[in-house]
């Protein structure tokens, strides 16, 4: 059986003869033929597979008269347009740029033929240039017209969404952007990830893989992930929006070098790792944190995110500072897992708990530091990695040595 939530579309005939006579060509139909269209019809539903994929299957049923078949479709088809949170136009923001420079591609070949089948409007947008999609959301987009906006590419591609349709809601609603202490409104539209970048970390730590495929089917059906967002500031102005990590030392640094060669693809990332980790460059200062009350377990107990898990994210109110000499000061919203860490740099990290991970790498010699970076790409337990995560907080600051008086 299936459940009519797991239920893409339903049409009238059998799919497999009218994929076999698509052929382009004016073709006059057998009596036969005409029959069994008119006494069948086709369901496409989500079919689990390995590795957390989907995918879009069929069943023909045979009808013995005509007027049964008409009355299924019927029926189905009004128990699918009640369904709550299914999208019915999409935004789509395709990136022709980022990873191998496939997205157009893969939205054409392997997402496009499931919206249309799922009867979804969408409007499409190949993105120009750095931020067109931020731009464009921030000022031009007419979002009332849409349930949901989409992303063809990596997290670079996620992230400029993000930047501008969150703006977009904090400028409708009247929020100070450049407050930190503002609390954000929540946006109307949910944002979705077809996966088409170099790592796209996010569609892997939320989804669990990074298939294009799998991603739409999310979509149709009307799944949702609530995620935290994180805004950075720097003295009382606004600088950016955090997802998934925010990264100051090495993590920063590699990030900051590999946008300067994006010419060179997805091996951008490994050429600026290994010239960052020689640089070995260390930051000296103080990293205030507000821990949270409440928080069940530890890093080393293995617990891992799991759906329906509630987080308490209270705070006590008591400012904690940690002062010292740094390789990486990150805070992960999420564990950050993709296919190059397949536990992510916070494995115990939680979903949509209102708190981060705080991780300090202090800093240490060149082997070791190697040693922390090699746990992260394996799938074995990461308890005994030599830095120190301090649990979760909600708030966080980061004062280095040379700008205190």
């Amino acid at each position: 059986s299936v459940a009519v939530s797991e239920i893409v579309a339903v049409t009238q005939g059998d799919a497999a003869s009218g994929r076999h006579r698509n052929d382009g060509r004016w073709q006059k139909m057998s009596p036969r033929t005409e029959e069994v269209q008119e006494h069948s019809f086709t369901v496409s539903y989500v079919e689990r597979t390995r590795q957390h994929r989907w995918r879009c299957s069929e069943v023909t049923f045979q009808c013995p008269e005509g007027a049964l078949c008409r009355l299924w479709v019927s029926s189905i088809t009004e128990q699918l347009q009640a369904l709550a949170g299914r999208p019915k136009r999409l935004l789509v923001y395709i990136n022709p740029f980022g990873g191998k420079q496939q997205g157009r591609r893969v939205y054409e070949q392997k997402v496009s033929p499931l919206f249309a089948r799922a009867g979804i409007a969408t409007h499409v947008i190949v993105t120009e240039y750095a931020n067109h999609a931020r731009d464009h959301l921030r000022t031009q987009a007419e979002l009332d017209d849409f349930d949901g906006v989409v992303c063809v590419g990596g997290d670079g591609m996620f992230s400029e969404v993000v930047h501008g349709l969150v703006w977009r809601t904090q400028s409708d609603a009247g929020v100070d952007h450049h407050s930190p202490e503002a609390e954000l409104q929540p946006c109307r539209l949910r944002i979705g990830i077809i996966p088409a970048g170099s790592t796209d970390c996010i569609c892997f730590a939320t989804v669990g893989t990074n298939d294009p495929v799998t991603s739409a089917l999310h979509i149709i059906v009307g799944d949702s992930q609530p995620m935290d967002v994180c805004s950075v500031h720097h003295n009382n102005t606004f600088l950016r929006y955090s997802i998934s990590l925010l990264g100051y030392g090495f993590y920063g640094d590699v990030l900051t070098d590999s946008e300067r060669k994006r010419w060179m693809g997805p091996a951008r990332y490994d050429f600026s790792g290994l010239k960052t980790f020689l640089t070995h460059h260390y930051y000296e200062g103080t990293v205030s944190y507000l821990p949270a009350r409440g928080i069940m377990g530890n890093p080393r107990d293995r617990t891992k995110c799991r759906a329906g898990v509630c987080v308490c994210a209270e705070c006590d109110g008591e400012w904690r500072t940690v002062r010292g000499k740094f390789l990486a000061i990150n805070a992960a919203s999420m564990s950050c897992a993709c296919p190059r860490s397949p536990k992510g740099l916070s494995p115990a990290a939680h979903l949509a708990d209102g708190t981060t991970d705080l991780i300090l790498v202090r800093k240490c010699s060149r082997l070791d530091f190697l040693r922390h970076l090699l746990r992260h790409t394996s799938k074995d337990d990461q308890s005994r990695i030599m830095l120190d995560r301090l649990f979760d907080f909600p708030m966080s600051s980061f004062m280095p040595v040379n700008l205190q008086s």
